[in-house]
């Protein structure tokens, strides 16, 4: 199945919306073409591509929402997934918290989709692998990664005549270099829309200087350090936060932004004024699709601003049961930052921790966000603004609320690995490491 262009999505939800006798309709129709190539100690292992495209219909007697979908788009198909959902939807109990589809809308297109990385081919992917994998035998270094590149296509429609399409590509790239005893590791990681923001060749070089300098780890004290993390390494833990952003669990006693007594902190200072959080579907950095799954056009929304809660997520439903306008839900994650690179925090560090990369990241207590986790692929002592020495990984118990108002300084924001995130390098005092961990 190819890329379906605009006027082909939609004469197909045009088509399956027509045959229902449900109270109302909804369709989505998307799929695309994706590319990949794996390699493993210095050599290829797996490349393929992956050609789908998938058809979602839900409709609604009263309060009755019935689902299915189907990958096939011929006429007779169209009509038996159509009468699956309502079949489905009679059996259904009814839902309370039922929210009837938007009316139409009108949505400004983002700019989510680079001609160069949707032509990407299975030449130019062995050639990315080959630029990871020869610095490294040169070096006897040992390379593994994944490149991922592909072009989608989404759109929906519903029975009120509202209807969206646009075309979206991405190129993710996760490399790990390690030492060929296995004691040092590196890691770098790409993700981007256009691929001619790529070099895999410079990239790798982060990686092997990693894996080198991080053999012979001295064991360091657990304890609370100023630490300087590399914005894969913040992401990790701003990312988790964001999904406590909700109006309805900060209303209901559930978040660390529920205020007590009742009701939520939007308005109150719970960071340093440095913060500030956004999304903005235009960015061009980290573009999305100018529409929630609900439908809603997405706006640019203040989150934090200077260290104050601006917004809260609302839905549909618990805006219309608060007495709240309904918003759209947020597509992508901004935070500003400095003029300042990695390095350049470093060269201004006396004494601290250089984190690459956090992971294994879960939930220790939700009304703190007290998160734990593991650092890997580079831990390394700074000392008069240089990196001494690599240090043991760490298992880490931090809450990044807290995080935020221990900010020592601000770097340059970057896309990082998931594509839907900016963040940047950031020195902040106080972090708790709890123990010691053998994982390199």
């Amino acid at each position: 199945m190819s890329i379906l262009s605009e006027a082909q999505a939609k004469a197909i939800l045009d088509k399956v919306i027509a045959l229902s006798t449900a109270d109302e309709v909804s369709a989505q129709v998307g799929g695309g073409i994706t590319g990949n190539v794996r390699f493993a100690r210095n050599d290829i292992s797996t490349s393929g591509i992956v050609d789908e495209a998938e058809l979602a219909v839900q409709v609604a007697f009263g309060k009755r929402i019935g689902t299915a979908t189907i990958n096939q788009f011929d006429d007779a198909s169209l009509e038996r997934v159509m009468r699956r959902a309502e079949d489905l939807a009679k059996l259904a109990p009814e839902n309370p918290e039922f929210m009837p589809a938007v009316a139409k809308q009108t949505y400004r297109a983002t700019d989510t989709f680079s001609e160069a990385t949707a032509a990407l081919t299975a030449e130019a992917r062995a050639k990315i692998a080959e630029a990871s994998i020869l610095p490294c035998r040169e070096r006897n270094l040992v390379a593994a990664g994944f490149l991922e590149d592909g072009q989608t296509f989404f759109a929906h429609a519903n029975s009120n005549g509202n209807f969206g399409y646009q075309r979206s590509t991405v190129a993710d790239y996760t490399c790990t270099v390690r030492t060929e005893d296995g004691r040092g590791s590196g890691w770098v990681a790409s993700n981007v829309k256009d691929v001619a923001q790529f070099d895999a060749a410079n990239d790798i070089q982060i990686a092997m200087r990693k894996a080198a300098a991080s053999a012979d780890a001295r064991a360091l004290e657990p304890g609370k350090y100023t630490v300087i993390l590399e914005p894969a390494a913040a992401s990790g833990l701003i990312s988790f936060m964001m999904n406590f952003f909700d109006a309805r669990s900060a209303d209901e006693g559930r978040s660390f932004l529920s205020k007590q007594g009742g009701g939520n902190k939007i308005g109150e200072q719970i960071m340093d004024p440095r913060v500030n959080i956004y999304t903005d579907p235009w960015d061009p950095t980290v573009p999305t699709l100018p529409w929630d799954g609900d439908g809603l056009p997405r706006e640019r929304t203040k989150i934090i601003d200077a260290g104050k809660v601006a917004n809260l997520q609302y839905s549909r439903y618990w805006a219309n049961k608060q007495g709240k306008p309904e918003t759209a839900g947020w597509g992508n994650t901004i935070m500003e930052g400095g003029t300042k690179s990695t390095a350049e925090l470093i060269a201004g560090t006396e004494r601290g921790i250089l984190v690459t990369r956090t992971w294994y990241i879960r939930m220790v207590d939700p009304q703190t966000v007290l998160l734990t986790g593991l650092t890997r692929d580079g831990t390394f002592y700074i000392e008069n603004g240089q990196l001494m020495y690599p240090i043991k990984n760490f298992r880490f118990n931090e809450s990044p609320v807290i995080m935020l108002n221990n900010i020592e300084e601000l770097g340059r924001s970057v896309r990082v690995e998931d594509g839907s995130i900016m963040v940047p390098p950031m020195k902040v005092r106080d972090f708790t490491f709890t123990s010691l961990s053998d994982a390199v």
